[in-house]
């Protein structure tokens, strides 16, 4: 970012299906464990696909019955990812400058829980009344505004809603406001809360969910493999603090990453079918802003949904970027294990990525045991990888045709 701040990452919370922090979710995601299983809801008999990354989070345990009237199952993933960055990041109220500080947030459904909830008292139960804190519980930006409101920051807020890349582009346009110097700090990242009967019924209804593995259910997304059938759906947050360089420095923050570049792009095209030339645009766009040659990228944390169009697109926009290196990259999709968290996705992949190049070990696409001649790159099959990675980059595309790109620097 020619002429503007450096920007880092100092701060990291996590609520996912592979774990409620970040130490619990890098563990299981180095080991190939997945968070995939069969849904046991009271609607789970009618659901034609029943598998779900869903995480293991019980709101009453963290906040009280008064906060809970207010805060649907999105807001309370956001809540508690922020609080853990901001203690990650070893920072409160009191030491920064609140008017300076911001958060930019991600979602693709908001509240979905809240929305379901009332149709289903409406139609279902025949109720006249709703509960008063109906819209305000499922409005999308109710997750951002809660995390201003209950740390008093009176800077930017804004939730971004680009359906798959929704937290991807939150935590960019965030690193913009540290760079510009618009503000001292951002809370930037992604939640999604949508294991809903009806928002589940709709995904059956577009023909894009896996298949149950009958034989192994918590392998049934098989991003980049010949026998892949689709994606599974997730829930889940990832909340990063941004700093700039200087400013870390001088508190003496731990630095998990820094932000080297930034870029997005619309496929313009169709609303579902990817475009390879779309998705090539997103990533030149962020080699491009972060000033790098293909060549000095070593890994990219893929969009890799599992459904056959998304996979071969997305091998194929590599492949027009990258050129011949793009057979000396390595490359996974960590939703082979937790699933695919629509607008959270960016956030939590983002938290792989940097746990990647803290580590030096790249995540597994795990459930990959049948080669696809048009996904012929190196995919980091089914165990993690020891690698000397400098610049990772992370994918997130998404209906719609907005993709979101950044590549990180290790630091």
């Amino acid at each position: 970012m020619a002429n503007t701040r450096r920007v880092v990452i100092t701060g990291m919370g996590i609520v996912s299906p592979l774990g409620n922090t970040v130490e619990e979710f890098g563990l299981n995601l180095m080991q190939g464990v997945s968070g995939i299983k069969r849904l046991e809801t009271d609607f789970s008999d009618q659901l034609e696909i029943n598998i779900a990354a869903s995480a293991d989070f019980d709101g009453t345990q963290h906040f009280s019955k008064k906060e809970l009237a207010v805060l649907d199952r999105v807001s309370q993933f956001a809540l508690y990812a922020a609080q853990q960055a901001l203690d990650n990041a070893g920072l409160d109220a009191d030491s920064m400058d609140t008017n300076k500080t911001g958060c930019y947030l991600g979602t693709g459904m908001g509240g979905a829980a809240s929305t379901e909830e009332g149709y289903h008292r409406l139609f279902k139960e025949g109720q006249s009344r709703l509960k008063p804190f109906t819209v305000l519980m499922a409005m999308n930006n109710a997750a951002a505004s809660h995390i201003a409101m209950h740390y008093g920051l009176g800077g930017p807020n804004l939730t971004y809603t680009t359906a798959c890349s929704s937290s991807a582009i939150a935590i960019g346009e965030a690193s913009r406001q540290i760079a510009y110097g618009h503000c001292d700090y951002m809370l930037a990242g992604g939640s999604e809360a949508l294991l809903t009967f009806g928002t589940i019924k709709a995904w059956e209804a577009l023909r894009t969910l896996a298949k149950v593995d009958e034989q192994n259910p918590a392998a049934s997304c098989k991003p980049f493999s010949a026998d892949r059938s689709g994606l599974v759906l997730g829930e889940g947050c990832a909340m990063f603090v941004l700093e700039s360089y200087d400013s870390a420095m001088a508190r003496g923050a731990t630095i998990h990453a820094e932000i080297a570049g930034y870029g997005t792009a619309n496929d313009a095209s169709h609303i579902t079918q990817p475009s390879v030339a779309g998705q090539a645009r997103a990533m030149q766009a962020a080699l491009d802003n972060a000033g790098l040659a293909p060549e000095q990228i070593d890994y990219i944390n893929a969009h890799g949904t599992g459904t056959p169009l998304n996979d071969a697109t997305e091998t194929a926009a590599i492949k027009q970027v990258f050129g011949p290196h793009a057979y000396q990259l390595a490359i996974s999709s960590t939703k082979s294990m937790h699933g695919h968290l629509m607008g959270a996705a960016g956030a939590v992949e983002l938290v792989a990525t940097t746990l990647a190049l803290q580590a030096q070990l790249l995540p597994p696409t795990m459930h990959l045991q049948q080669p696809d001649p048009e996904c012929d790159l190196h995919y980091v099959a089914n165990h993690a990888t020891p690698q000397h990675v400098r610049y990772a980059m992370s994918n997130s595309f998404a209906f719609g045709g907005t993709g979101g790109v950044i590549i990180l620097k290790k630091s």
